[in-house]
């Protein structure tokens, strides 16, 4: 499936306060989440891989696809997009031998090393963060904040122009069209939507902030 990155949200089964996971999935990517990341951290592999076929069943119809968390082996066996690979993974470049020239495969960047060290050829985004404070994960690093995400971003595209990149970490409807204009082509949220009481109005407000960002950005050029 096209990556669309602009609405990227993020469902940890540990972390959905209540919604069920492949609901919660299906709600965003009906209310206009252009992504799905299933992060699931429990470490058992075939309930991981049970929810991600679940997930990618719920979600192809609507084209949407859906990315797995860390676990090249899951994302296979379920037949997924792609996946996210921390910095601590396999590395991207053996993930794109295993996947093939069709997945889609992001790597978080935290430093500067990070943006150094990231495998143009091999990745089809980067997730930069965090950004802001979160309680969703714990980040030993202090938040980069809007400047340092700046910064963050024009060193990564000066590696690859045109590289997508995702910004992550206490992002919300407030703030997402901050983060747009301070370079990001997308948001990355999970906390925002999982603690909704309607997370698909949730989606939907996080949806129109980075669309009216994009437009204007669009009329300043």
């Amino acid at each position: 499936m096209k990556l669309d990155p602009s609405v990227y949200v993020l469902i940890d089964p540990d972390q959905t306060f209540g919604h069920e996971p492949v609901a919660l999935a299906r709600a965003a990517a009906q209310s206009g989440a252009t992504l799905i990341q299933l992060r699931d951290k429990r470490g058992a592999i075939r309930p991981a891989i049970e929810l991600a076929r679940a997930m990618t069943a719920a979600l192809a119809p609507l084209g949407v696809p859906l990315l797995v968390n860390d676990r090249v082996d899951v994302a296979m066996a379920a037949g997924a997009d792609g996946v996210h690979l921390g910095q601590d993974d396999m590395d991207p470049a053996t993930a794109r031998r295993l996947l093939g020239p069709r997945a889609i495969i992001g790597q978080t960047v935290k430093t500067a090393a990070h943006v150094a060290a990231l495998p143009p050829g091999a990745v089809d985004y980067a997730a930069v963060g965090g950004v802001f404070a979160t309680l969703s994960k714990n980040n030993p690093e202090p938040p980069l904040g809007l400047a340092g995400l700046a910064l963050r971003i024009a060193a990564l595209k000066a590696r690859k122009a045109g590289l997508p990149v995702v910004a992550i970490a206490g992002i919300d409807a407030g703030n997402a069209g901050d983060v747009i204009r301070a370079g990001a082509d997308g948001v990355a949220v999970i906390s925002a939507v999982a603690k909704a009481a309607d997370p698909a109005a949730a989606v939907a407000a996080i949806r129109q902030a980075v669309d009216k960002a994009v437009e204007e950005a669009r009329g300043a050029r």
